[in-house]
């Protein structure tokens, strides 16, 4: 098994009720495209909080840190920016290093030629 070395974040975002369904139209485009258009964007998973409906967190994995830096100039990443007042405060970004799993096959897009 070949090892390979990525870059996730864990991002915590709480919205306004009244702003739920703007919020929801614009993480999507932002998820969906940054793992249809990005090469660099291997994983990009959008999760509500079983307690709280009003919290959603993204797991995103990246190749590396130009990976994250090229997302963040994206068309999709500034559908998501646009809609920053459906926050409740500042989003809470957590980078983590994934342990497992950790084989080149599992992150197949990275070395797939995409």
């Amino acid at each position: 098994m070949t090892e390979v070395t990525v870059l996730a974040i864990w991002v915590k975002a709480r919205i306004k009720p009244e702003g739920r369904q703007r919020f929801l139209q614009a993480i999507e485009v932002d998820a969906r495209g940054s793992e249809r258009d990005e090469p660099g964007c291997l994983r990009f998973n959008v999760l509500q909080d079983a307690q709280d409906e009003n919290v959603y967190y993204f797991y995103e994995v990246y190749k590396d840190q130009a990976a994250l830096d090229a997302h963040r100039t994206t068309p999709h990443f500034a559908t998501w920016r646009k809609a920053g007042d459906t926050l409740d405060g500042p989003i809470e970004v957590t980078r983590c290093q994934p342990i497992f799993p950790a084989d080149r096959a599992y992150w197949g897009k990275l070395y797939s030629g995409r």
